[in-house]
């Protein structure tokens, strides 16, 4: 029985990690996106090869493209979703076309992720991702200065955002604003502030059964074209798996992965497993990967630690709140599943998501995207590599 297929991602060539220091961690495959092309518009063919043949000319595949993005109009079910939709299905048409058949995506509304903190310090010496549910309320109230708190937070949550701010110097409220306006992979040109607060003033008119909606809206007309293809779409979670400034999450418990998939059930409709985002609250992630196993077409493993007051950072892969050998072996049972049945991939792609801050990292922590370090995640990568192994040898015994 395969092995998960190790991948990385990578951002391209202006990325502070190369492809040459990727190849020599035992990566097989490689998650890319044509980053320069805008959202919304359709990725030619010609840049798609040119990306292809850049990853293939250091021995390596392009596996899984992360991510389409989504253009708002289709999220907030604006008048011009169908033409925007209409490019998204050509953008398949043409990653198929380079036989590119798994593409990862996100419903997330404002950012892709939220994180209050770039680098926080751990006792060992090394830096990770850390979410304040206190920092960003201290963001929402003092920084975005939006009305109407009180629907958003109790009277408590608002005293403690205050004492926050208050607490910080200037260089700190710097750094709390960055952080924020920084949740966009594969970019360092922070969302400006009058961008954010634009889009959130629009997407809080939108309650959580219209989001669904547009969704459900997106699936329907994308996933025919996925199945016709070979493409199978696989959907992220929302990061983290609750409301933040008051936006509502439709992509983060059990029962919202459940509607995805029943929204417009085919092969191709499927789901990116990320333990990290969606063990940043109480889901079982067991139970994720065993009721929806067979849908799961891309892997993200990391593990958090979370705090009594809604806090979690990000922790060693192997360590921290979440279960990790758990995790890894209901996805091990799920590839004998599909190795037994013949249906199904069984070398589902996996990668590391985020990494420490370490060792010589911090040596290039201006050239990388935040949560994307080298030797943390090919540490990571060891780790996880080391537990699958460890557990298939358990199961055959």
């Amino acid at each position: 029985m395969d092995y998960l297929q190790k991948t990385f991602r990578w951002f391209g060539p202006t990325f502070g990690v190369t492809l040459d220091d990727i190849r020599q961690i035992g990566v097989e495959g490689i998650v890319a996106a044509c980053q320069q092309v805008p959202v919304g518009e359709v990725w030619p063919e010609e840049t798609i090869a040119s990306l292809k043949n850049e990853i293939e000319a250091h021995g390596l595949q392009w596996t899984v493209v992360e991510s389409v993005n989504i253009h708002t109009a289709i999220k907030y079910g604006l008048p011009e979703r169908d033409a925007y939709i209409s490019n998204y299905i050509q953008t398949l048409k043409n990653l198929a076309a380079n036989e590119i058949y798994t593409v990862c995506y996100n419903f997330m509304q404002l950012i892709d992720w939220t994180r209050t903190d770039l680098d926080y310090q751990l006792k060992s010496g090394v830096s990770a991702l850390r979410y304040d549910p206190v920092a960003a309320a201290a963001f929402d109230s003092y920084i975005l200065k939006r009305e109407n708190l009180a629907d958003t937070y109790d009277t408590p949550m608002l005293e403690k955002a205050k004492a926050y701010f208050e607490s910080l110097d200037t260089k700190g409220k710097k750094q709390l604003e960055q952080a924020i306006l920084a949740g966009m992979p594969g970019s360092r040109t922070l969302i400006s502030l009058e961008d954010f607060r634009k889009n959130h003033e629009t997407v809080l008119k939108i309650d959580k059964r219209k989001l669904q909606s547009n969704l459900a809206y997106f699936l329907k007309a994308v996933i025919p074209e996925a199945e016709k293809l070979g493409v199978k779409m696989a959907i992220h979670p929302d990061d983290p798996p609750f409301s933040v400034f008051g936006v509502p999450r439709i992509v983060s418990t059990y029962e919202e992965l459940k509607f995805v998939l029943e929204s417009c059930p085919s092969s191709s409709n499927g789901l990116t497993f990320c333990s990290g985002s969606l063990g940043a609250s109480a889901n079982n992630l067991v139970r994720i990967i065993n009721d929806f196993g067979d849908k799961i077409h891309f892997i993200h493993l990391r593990n958090v630690t979370r705090g009594e007051d809604g806090s979690f950072y990000e922790s060693d892969h192997l360590n921290g709140s979440l279960p990790m050998e758990e995790i890894m072996q209901a996805i091990v049972l799920e590839q004998k599943k599909r190795f037994e049945s013949g249906r199904g991939i069984v070398a589902i792609p996996m990668r590391p998501d985020h990494g420490h801050v370490v060792l010589d990292d911090k040596k290039r922590q201006s050239e990388f995207y935040s949560g994307y370090s080298l030797i943390g995640r090919a540490l990571g990568l060891a780790q996880l590599s080391g537990l699958e192994k460890g557990i298939r040898a358990t199961l055959v015994q």
